[in-house]
């Protein structure tokens, strides 16, 4: 479990958007593809949507980079924090940030990845996510998010009047547990085997043809009452191609065809 605080309106002159990075372990910082530093890292900058990318610093296993895209808005510090992990499913974090809303309303959205997991607030079961509280005072909140099977994150935040809070929650796989038993797969269903048999016509055969149209190419005439084995049927033309000798296949025009289970 981890503990974050983040301090994040009323912090800059006006005009000016924040940012805050840090990870575990320290990583290289590209924002809009420039290399900008390294973490844990903190600018001031125009406030603006911006592409940010983490590559992580290893000596041992490779960990596995992670990029995001992040609007900052004035006067507004935005936090993101990762864990590397060898794997995306393994890595974690949080990108915390806030959006100007009504006067009045103080307000926390949590997502989490993957959805639907638990969010807690203060101790207390809030739902689960995507959740957004409304009925939430302004000043620091303990925030855990947890679900089966993934590693729980813990942070807090402060919520201001005002201001609608954020919290993207990316969980990791809890890889110390063991893995759940698969259970045995039912048997599978033989697949059917399928006949076609040339019905009554007026000449006494049907033409076999290179396309399911009557203006295609005729391949071979064959006669009522004989069996084909079965291929398939074009749904727009309701016709059925058929294997009328060893390796030849060709379509006959469903009109005067039925198709037989065997």
């Amino acid at each position: 479990m981890i503990g974050l605080t983040f301090f994040l309106v009323g912090y800059f002159k006006p005009k000016k958007a924040g940012i805050l990075i840090e990870t575990t372990p320290t990583a290289s910082v590209y924002i809009d593809g420039v290399q900008v530093g390294r973490t844990p890292y903190e600018m001031t900058k125009t406030p603006s949507e911006v592409v940010v990318k983490l590559i992580p610093e290893s000596l041992g296993k490779p960990l596995v980079p992670y990029e995001t895209k992040v609007n900052l808005g004035t006067g507004i510090k935005t936090i993101i924090k990762r864990e590397f992990g060898e794997s995306d499913e393994t890595s974690a974090g949080e990108v915390i940030s806030f959006e100007k809303v009504g006067v009045k309303e103080t307000s926390l959205a949590v997502i989490s990845v993957p959805d639907s997991a638990q969010v807690s607030i203060d101790g207390q079961i809030r739902g689960f996510a995507p959740i957004k509280i409304t009925d939430i005072s302004a000043g620091e909140h303990q925030v855990a998010v947890s679900a089966e099977r993934f590693k729980e994150r813990t942070f807090t935040v402060k919520t201001i009047t005002g201001y609608k809070l954020t919290a993207i929650v990316k969980l990791a796989v809890n890889s110390d547990l063991p893995k759940e038993e698969t259970r045995d797969e039912q048997p599978k269903e033989p697949e059917k085997t399928y006949q076609v048999e040339i019905l009554a016509t007026p000449n006494g055969f049907l033409r076999v043809r290179s396309e399911p149209s009557t203006t295609a190419d005729e391949l071979v005439k064959v006669k009522s009452g004989e069996k084909f084995k079965y291929i398939e049927e074009d749904s727009k033309t309701g016709w059925f191609k058929i294997e009328y000798e060893e390796g030849k296949e060709g379509w006959v025009s469903g009109e005067f065809v039925k198709k037989i289970l065997i």
